[in-house]
């Protein structure tokens, strides 16, 4: 079985989660120029997982993910969108429908979608849960 990987440090544990911290790094975050480059980033993101016993507030730790859910979340949150725009906008073109309309339909199915998977967060975080392994 595949895993994701990313490495990160516990910010603060309560009863039922902790709060984990990684840095996600662009690309160009490991040229050896990125100093003076203004496209290089890093964003830092928190993550939460269930509490654990054995952890510490600033320890360094490994957040694990099944690859299989990782490529379940790139197509709902991009392949999914990218056809609820493009196959109305492709399909109404040839239309005499205004292109307004027709650009207002494909941005409107896409915030739908997005709605939808807003509206089952809770589901998605019960089922996307990072295991926590000490580095």
């Amino acid at each position: 079985m595949e895993e994701v990987s990313h490495s990160g440090i516990i910010r603060s544990i309560g009863p039922e989660k902790t709060v984990v911290e990684i840095v996600s790094l662009s690309a160009c975050a490991s040229c050896h120029a990125h100093g003076l480059c203004s496209a290089a980033d890093a964003a830092s993101k928190e993550i939460e997982v269930p509490s654990l016993p054995g952890f510490s507030v600033g320890e360094e730790v490994v957040l694990v993910l099944r690859e299989s859910k990782g490529m379940k979340a790139v197509l709902l949150t991009y392949v999914i969108p990218v056809l609820l725009l493009l196959i109305p906008v492709v399909a109404l073109s040839y239309t005499d429908i205004h292109e307004l309309a027709v650009g207002g339909i494909g941005i409107g199915a896409v915030a739908l979608w997005y709605l939808v998977l807003w509206l089952k967060r809770d589901r998605f975080k019960s089922e996307y849960v990072f295991t926590v392994n000490k580095k």
